[in-house]
């Protein structure tokens, strides 16, 4: 069914913007409901407001640190988290 945006969690449904809920296409074999008439856009909600403080608090945390990259003198294959080092001559 396509219809208005969800205003809490539904798994298995994508919000559209009305451009692309328009030009929404079914599968060979599905039947695509539209309902009639327009859509009243809901009031602001505090959890509007909630949801944008998340990603902004997301979009500002520092990446996570990144692995080095693999020495390419190691072996190949599974390595343990310590090796042996030769001592310097």
């Amino acid at each position: 069914m396509v219809g208005p945006l969800a205003t809490s969690h539904e798994p298995h449904t994508y919000d559209l913007c009305a451009e692309h809920a328009k030009r929404l296409t079914a599968p060979r074999g599905w039947e695509l409901v539209r309902p009639d008439g327009d859509f009243e856009v809901p009031a602001p909600t505090s959890d509007d407001l909630s949801a944008l403080a998340d990603a902004v608090r997301e979009a500002g945390r520092p990446a996570p640190p990144t692995q080095p990259p693999p020495d390419p003198t190691d072996p190949p294959g599974r390595r343990g988290h310590l090796r042996a080092l030769p001592t310097p001559p």
